[in-house]
Parts: structure tokens; sequence; C-alpha cells
């Protein structure tokens, strides 16, 4: 279940890192591989698209939640390198 009042954890950036995007990030067109820093994460870890049209549909629908989240950035990519092998094709 999504908490709506969760908020991402300063300085984190897993769902930034962990998850494989395929389709296209300005300034990555072929999308990022898994564990891979997305360009945009900047030195707070934080999305520097965020909010904007550009930011890929994949990412505007990764909602923050405490089983995503949990209390650490390590608990956050184990959960989402979890999902990325459960999903890789």
């Amino acid at each position: 279940m999504v908490d709506s009042h969760f908020e991402c954890r300063a300085n984190c950036g897993a769902c930034c890192i962990a998850p494989s995007i395929t389709s296209h990030i300005p300034g990555m067109p072929n999308g990022k591989p898994a564990n891979v820093a997305c360009i945009h994460l900047n030195e707070q870890m934080r999305c520097g698209l965020f909010g904007q049209s550009s930011r890929p549909a994949v990412c505007g629908h990764l909602k923050p939640c405490f089983e995503m989240c949990g209390t650490h950035q390590q608990d956050a990519l184990n959960y989402l390198n979890n999902l990325e092998n459960l999903t890789r094709p």
C-alpha cells in the first residue's frame, strides 16, 4: 500500500540508480542499465528532471513508500534490485 504522506528520504536516490529504464531519458537516448546512476541524479541525490515533462513516465509512476524505501538507502537499493531481478526478461 502506498502512503500518500511518505516522502523521499534525503540523500537516497536509489530509484535513480537501481532500476533499468528502457525508455528515452534526455541525454540518455537508450535509457539506462540497472545499477547505473541516471545522469540527472544531482548532488543532493534528487532527480534533476522531477516535475518536468521530459522525465520518463516510469519514473513518474514510481512512488515512495515504506515497503520500497525501508529505513536506509541500502534497503531501497536491495528492494529495487530484487524487483529488477524478478522482472528481467
